[in-house]
C-alpha cells in the first residue's frame, strides 16, 4: 500500500527543475508552489508533544538568523508552524507543507519531525536575518538506508567534548543518524574506566607524535593526550539523543591496543615495559587471549555499556598482526586445545567470545571486515572497509553490513591536488567520487541486498591535528555521502548537487565553519 501511495504521490508531486531548493540530502519528492511564507518573530511554533524539537528550531533560528520565534501550546491567529503527529506514517517518513498562511510538519515520532525541521532550516535563505521568506512547497520524504553514519577517531588526535557536540550538530543537519566514536587505539585511550584508572593516567598520554609525511619517520617529543570522563561521555550521549543520533563506541580488540598494554603490560603475550605508540600505522603487539585479558575486556565493556544505551558496540577486529601469537607458546597451546586451524581461528574465537559476552548483556557487535576471518560471530554486523568484498560476504551469509570502502568513504584522504592541499594520510577521494558511490553492490540479488544496512564516512585523524581541520576534511564530502545514504543521489545531477553545495558554503562562511573548495578549483 505504501509503495502504491508513493507512486501516486510522485506522479502528483514530482521534483521540478524550477525549484531552487538547496536542501541536502535532496528530498525524495518536492512539489513547488507559488509564493512564500514569511517567517519572523511573530511566528509561533505549535509544539504539541514535540517540545524538544520546537526548542531545537527556536534555538537555531535565533542563533543563525536572529529570528526569535516563540513556542505555544495552542493555535494562534498568526501564521504558525505546526508540529503534528501522524501515526499512519512509516518510521523515518515525514511530510512538510509550506503554504503562504502557515507551515505544517507531520511525522510518526519526534525523529521524523526532527528530520523535517532540518529540511525547513535549509530552505531558509543563507543570508536571512530577523525575517525570512520560505518558498511554498509540499515535501514528502524518507531515507533509503537505516544506517547513515559518520565516524570520528579521537585517539590519534583528541577533540574536546564540546567539539564532538559540534560534530554531532553537523551530522544532524545533514540527517545522519549514527555516530561511530573511535575511542581507543595504539596512540591513546580516550574513555575513563573507573576499574582501570591507569588506562587514562597512563594510556591516554604519549610522549610525542609522528610529524610530517609517514615516510620521513620524524617525531616530536611533546607529551600529547586527553580523555573523556564518564560524565562527559554521558553528556555527549544525551546531546546526541536530542539530535536523534545513536552513538556507537568503538573499543578495539585484539589489535590496536598498545595504549591499554602500556597501562597494563599483563595484557601482552610478551614481557616487558611498553609505551603508548608515537608512530602511526599498525602495531605488532596485540592483546594476548588469556583469561586475564578476557576478564579485563569484560570489566571495561561493563562500564562502556552503562554509558551507551544504543544496542550496538563496535569491537574493531581489524589490523591485528599475528606475529606475537605465533611466537607465543601460550597461544600455540590454546590453538591446539581449542582445535583451531591457525591464528585466524584464534582471532575468530576471541571475537566470538566477546560477542557472546556482549550478547548476554543485551548488546550486539559491529566489527571491521577482518572479523570474517576464521568465521563470523553470530549476530555480528560487518563494517566493510578494505573494499566491498567483506560486505558482500556478510550479506550473502545473512549478516547485516555497513559499507564504508576506503576508496570512496575515507575522508582523511586528499580531496584535491596534494600539492595545494594540507598534508593528508594519502589516497585521492574527490567530492564527485563520494557522490557517485552506491552502497548496494551489484553482486547481490534483491534478497541479499536487504542486508546492506547503510553506509558511513570515516575520519581518521593521524594528519588532522585540530577541529577546524576536521571540518575542512568532511566538508563538502560529508554532504555528498548524506545524499548517497538518503538514497536520492543521482550521478546525472551532479552539477545540481554542486550548486546546492555552494549555497551551503554561504552558511558555513556565516558560521565560521571551515571547508574545502577543491571540487571547484580542479
Amino acid at each position: 500500500m505504501r509503495h502504491l501511495f508513493l507512486f501516486l504521490f510522485l506522479l502528483l508531486f514530482s521534483f521540478s527543475s524550477k525549484a531552487q531548493f538547496s536542501v541536502i540530502p535532496k528530498p525524495l519528492s518536492v512539489q513547488p508552489g507559488e509564493g512564500t511564507f514569511t517567517l519572523s518573530s511573530e511566528t509561533p511554533v505549535i509544539a504539541g508533544k514535540f517540545q524538544n524539537e520546537a526548542e531545537y528550531l527556536q534555538k537555531h533560528l535565533q542563533d543563525e538568523f536572529q529570528i526569535a520565534i516563540h513556542i505555544s501550546g495552542k493555535k494562534s491567529r498568526h501564521p504558525s508552524i505546526l508540529l503534528q503527529e501522524n501515526p499512519n506514517l512509516q518510521p523515518n517518513e515525514y511530510y512538510l507543507s509550506v503554504k503562504q498562511d502557515g507551515i505544517a510538519v507531520y511525522g510518526k515520532t519526534s525523529k521524523e519531525i526532527f528530520f523535517a525541521l532540518q529540511t525547513l532550516l535549509q530552505m531558509l535563505p543563507a543570508g536571512a536575518s530577523r525575517q525570512a521568506e520560505i518558498p511554498v512547497a509540499q515535501i514528502h520524504d524518507y531515507p533509503k538506508f537505516g544506517y547513515r553514519g559518520m565516524h570520528l577517531d579521537v585517539s590519534r588526535h583528541f577533540f574536546t567534548a564540546d567539539e564532538v557536540k559540534r560534530y554531532l550538530d553537523y551530522l544532524a543537519y545533514f540527517k545522519f543518524d549514527k555516530f561511530h566514536w573511535h575511542l581507543t587505539d595504539d596512540q591513546g585511550w580516550r574513555i575513563e574506566i573507573k576499574k582501570y584508572p591507569k588506562l587514562t593516567t597512563a594510556g591516554a598520554w604519549r610522549n610525542g607524535s609522528q610529524t610530517g609525511p609517514y615516510a620521513d619517520m620524524k617525531f616530536d617529543t611533546i607529551r600529547y593526550g586527553g580523555f573523556y570522563t564518564q560524565e562527559e561521555i554521558l553528556d555527549v550521549v544525551r546531546y546526541a539523543q536530542k539530535l536523534h543520533i545513536d552513538v556507537i563506541p568503538e573499543i578495539e580488540m585484539p589489535g590496536h591496543e598498545m595504549a591499554a598494554i602500556a597501562a597494563y603490560p599483563e595484557l601482552s603475550c610478551t614481557k616487558g615495559t611498553f609505551e603508548v605508540r608515537k608512530e602511526w600505522g599498525v602495531e605488532e603487539n596485540i592483546l594476548c587471549p588469556t583469561e586475564y585479558t578476557f576478564k579485563f575486556l569484560e570489566n571495561v565493556l561493563d562500564e562502556v555499556i552503562r554509558l551507551f544505551p544504543y544496542e550496538y558496540i563496535h569491537i574493531g577486529g581489524d589490523e591485528a598482526p599475528k606475529t606475537s601469537w605465533k611466537n607465543s607458546s601460550f597461544c600455540q597451546e590454546l590453538i591446539q586445545k581449542l582445535k583451531l586451524k591457525d591464528e585466524h581461528g584464534l582471532q575468530s574465537y576471541f571475537i566470538k567470545r566477546m560477542g557472546k559476552y556482549l550478547n548476554s548483556k543485551g548488546k550486539k557487535i559491529i566489527g571491521w571486515n577482518e572479523i570474517l576471518e576464521g568465521g563470523l560471530a553470530p549476530n555480528a554486523t560487518v563494517m566493510s572497509w578494505t573494499g566491498e568484498e567483506g560486505g558482500i560476504e556478510a550479506a550473502k551469509s545473512g549478516h547485516k553490513a555497513i559499507m564504508t570502502p576506503v576508496a570512496t568513504n575515507y575522508f582523511d584522504h586528499y580531496q584535491g591536488d596534494p600539492k595545494t592541499e594540507p598534508l593528508a594520510f594519502g589516497g585521492y577521494t574527490t567530492l564527485q567520487k563520494v557522490y557517485q558511490y552506491q552502497p548496494v553492490p551489484k553482486e547481490l540479488n534483491a534478497s541479499e541486498a536487504q542486508y546492506i544496512w547503510g553506509t558511513q564516512g570515516n575520519v581518521w585523524t593521524e594528519y588532522i591535528p585540530d577541529f577546524p581541520q576536521v571540518e575542512y576534511m568532511i566538508f563538502p564530502r560529508m554532504m555528498a555521502l548524506s545524499e548517497v545514504a538518503w538514497g536520492t543521489s543521482d550521478t546525472g545531477q551532479y552539477q545540481n548537487f554542486l550548486q546546492r553545495v555552494q549555497t551551503h558554503f554561504k552558511r558555513f562562511d556565516r558560521l565560521g565553519i571551515r571547508y574545502s573548495k577543491a571540487a571547484f578549483t580542479q
